[in-house]
């Protein structure tokens, strides 16, 4: 993360520069800009930061007007000793507002919501929610989905349904994973992949478990009826089919659609 200091008073800026290093080791101080005239200049000999930090209140005049001038696109923090400029301030993509003396605890929060921010406005995360816009739409007159966008990093990474060993829940999240044994956090229930998916292809084995019928590598008895599943690639959780279930899973292994799903599906 880059960022630029516009502060007039160097016992603040240093100050500010301090409590960065322990708030973002990684954080990289691109600058300390003084006034309103070295801060037009700046901009127009750099490019704009990840994140700005500014005083409002500068020795020439006030920092608004170098963002009025530049036409501004990064995201501001403003450190400031007066706050009748609160209301100004979030109008100037403003993410907080600190008053001085700033503490250290106040600016890892802010820092966390600006990183809060942009991963929710990222282009990754707007294709993911475009994509659950589309899925919550009704299944009528539209086949079942085939593919699922995936972020992998700064990444989307498109993952086929063939390629799908099984869905699993664990630690309250949702992951994704792929007969090759990768695994990738997706921000679908489990309830709506059940609506998505193709039942002659997908049974959703229990409240943790919906699996591909090729990830299925054995079924073994086990206690109260029940039925123990060997699923390729392996499960980090033992994966378990209550009694009242096995029956309707063993006529899905043998190509029998569930009843449920097919009323649901109008089939």
């Amino acid at each position: 993360m880059k960022l630029l200091l516009i502060e007039d008073e160097y016992p603040a800026a240093e100050r500010l520069q301090r409590l960065l290093r322990q708030a973002d080791p990684a954080a990289e101080v691109l600058g300390v800009v003084r006034s309103v005239a070295a801060g037009r200049q700046w901009f127009q000999d750099n490019p704009p930061p990840d994140l700005i930090l500014s005083d409002i209140q500068l020795a020439d005049g006030l920092s608004f007007e170098i963002f009025d001038h530049v036409g501004l696109t990064s995201p501001i923090i403003f450190t400031t000793s007066y706050d009748e400029y609160a209301i100004k301030a979030f109008r100037v993509r403003s993410v907080d507002y600190l008053l001085k003396p700033i503490k250290l605890t106040e600016l890892r929060a802010a820092l966390a919501k600006y990183h809060d921010l942009r991963a929710a406005f990222s282009p990754v995360a707007g294709s993911q929610r475009l994509e659950r816009l589309l899925d919550s739409l009704p299944l009528t007159g539209r086949p079942y989905k085939t593919r699922f966008l995936v972020a992998s990093g700064e990444q989307l990474l498109p993952i086929d349904v063939e390629q799908i060993a099984y869905f699993q829940t664990r630690n309250e999240l949702v992951y994704l994973v792929t007969r090759d044994g990768r695994r990738f956090v997706i921000d679908y229930p489990l309830e709506q992949l059940e609506r998505l998916l193709d039942p002659q292809q997908f049974f959703r084995a229990s409240r943790q478990l919906l699996t591909h019928l090729s990830a299925v590598h054995r079924l073994h008895p086990y206690f109260n009826g029940k039925l123990k599943l060997d699923l390729h690639p392996e499960s980090a959780e033992e994966a378990l089919i209550s009694r009242d279930k096995a029956g309707a899973f063993k006529a899905w292994l043998e190509g029998e659609l569930p009843v449920a799903k097919a009323v649901r599906s109008g089939l």
